[in-house]
């Protein structure tokens, strides 16, 4: 009974979008962190903009991450800190535009990009999903240039996050902007973690989940992907995980690119 309920609840407080709205995200798969070497010292980093390129030269979508510079700039980076992936070392968010997009990436990799340039190099070639990363304390000036790197840009964007308030910012402050719930069951398939997906997707009303292959197939994303919001699954890197996607999402981000 709680799940008939929750899935009434959906489909009013959760509708999906226009199919024209999100086919772009079905039409290709994506290159997580673009097209990169397996770790963090090979010749072509994730998040770089030669991983992006190499993504488009090879005619796929790209995936990116974003965290904000000390003024919310959207600098290109996954982690929170500098040292993985460069020389430098401290938290990303405590530096200036300016000082961040001076930092070399490890290895012949250029600087950390901001996501303006990372869009310039794309120039509408590809379809970019980005993910705002939502481990900050106020995620508002991130969002607000997210949302002012996207202005005026012509090519096929979306943006996607695990924090369904970045995604409910996005739906009622860039409505424009094709908007993604980021989504693992972390395991919890008992009343309270599918009490929490609902929520989360009540908050956010996306346009699509992005959902964790480890959790595919799930019960959850079939009812949303049965009644028109399409499921992404990430980070496919096997051909078992090939052939989960292909049964059960609508394209892939994918680290491993043929199965």
């Amino acid at each position: 009974m709680l799940s008939f309920l929750s899935n009434k609840i959906d489909a009013i407080r959760a509708r999906p979008p226009v199919p024209s709205r999100v086919a772009f995200l079905s039409e290709q798969n994506f290159a997580h962190r673009g097209l990169h070497s397996a770790d963090s010292n090979g010749p072509i980093l994730e998040n770089s903009l030669g991983a992006f390129q190499a993504a488009i030269d090879s005619g796929h979508g790209i995936e990116c991450d974003v965290q904000p510079s000390d003024s919310g700039v959207a600098m290109v980076f996954h982690d929170k800190e500098l040292d993985r992936l460069t020389n430098s070392s401290g938290l990303i968010e405590e530096f200036n535009v300016d000082v961040l997009r001076a930092i070399a990436l490890k290895g012949n990799n250029g600087n950390i990009p901001t996501l303006e340039q990372l869009l310039s190099i794309v120039a509408n070639r590809q379809p970019v999903l980005i993910e705002v990363k939502s481990d900050v304390a106020n995620f508002i000036p991130l969002c607000l240039s997210v949302r002012r790197a996207l202005e005026g840009y012509r090519g096929k964007a979306a943006i996607m996050s695990f924090n369904p308030a970045v995604v409910r910012w996005f739906r009622k402050d860039a409505p424009h902007i094709v908007r993604g719930l980021v989504m693992s069951e972390d395991g919890s398939r008992n009343l309270k973690g599918r009490a929490k997906r609902h929520s989360a997707l009540w908050m956010a009303k996306p346009d699509f989940l992005a959902y964790d292959i480890r959790d595919l197939p799930s019960k959850f994303a079939a009812n949303q992907r049965s009644r028109g919001i399409p499921v992404l699954t990430w980070t496919v890197r096997s051909q078992d995980h090939h052939n989960i996607a292909k049964q059960h999402s609508d394209g892939l981000i994918f680290e491993t690119p043929n199965g």
